[in-house]
């Protein structure tokens, strides 16, 4: 069943993962890691059979449960990171107003599915491609107000290429903030239900190192 609290987490660990990788991308450049393939993956997993499938596994969701579970934990608040959490807000929040306007949807969709193409013949992370789903986030989710100011490096915010790293990761972002919002996620879960998703992120984090 798609309204799950396992999927609604799936989702929110995966949305956590691209911040955490937007955060690392803004200060120290482009470093194309397992965690953020990952992330890029997801965009093009539009017909998946299960949430977890739009990721690849749990395994490949490890950076985003970790980083979840510390924003989340309510004993550690010093480990609680606020621009991560800013991000995550602010890509809950354009999701929303996104999925309200029927045109930007379709010019998401379609500009999704051209990079697709372009990764059957490159990579899904060849600079190409990330340049396309830059220009995609630019055309589409940067017409939206507030626009989602990413702090780091100046000299390395300048780059082209990591700039586009950037774009494409929020991007990544908008996707499962949609995922989570289709698994039954809402804004006032974070504040009344963050016990429920703590528990259960510990569970799938836990479940991990078992196998």
């Amino acid at each position: 069943m798609l309204n799950s609290l396992e999927n609604r987490v799936i989702a929110l660990a995966g949305l956590h993962q691209a911040c955490a990788m937007v955060q690392q991308t803004a200060r120290q450049g482009k470093i194309i890691s397992p965690p953020v393939q990952t992330c890029i993956h997801s965009l093009f997993k539009v017909d998946a059979e299960s949430v977890i499938d739009v990721y690849g596994s749990l395994y490949d969701l490890k950076t985003g449960l970790d980083t979840l579970i510390e924003q989340f934990e309510f004993d550690k608040p010093s480990a609680h990171d606020m621009e991560i959490t800013r991000y995550m807000l602010a890509l809950v929040y354009l999701e929303r107003k996104a999925s309200r306007k029927p045109a930007l949807m379709d010019r998401l969709a379609s500009g999704i599915r051209a990079a697709a193409k372009q990764a059957d013949y490159f990579s899904e992370v060849h600079n190409n491609v990330l340049a396309n789903l830059a220009e995609l986030y630019q055309q589409t989710i940067s017409t939206l107000s507030p626009t989602i100011l990413v702090t780091g490096e100046q000299d390395v915010l300048s780059n082209p290429e990591n700039a586009d790293l950037v774009r494409a990761l929020l991007l990544a972002g908008i996707r499962s903030a949609m995922l989570w919002q289709q698994c039954g996620g809402r804004r006032w879960h974070f504040l009344f239900a963050r016990k429920k998703i703590l528990r259960e992120a510990l569970r799938l984090r836990q479940s991990l190192s078992v196998h």
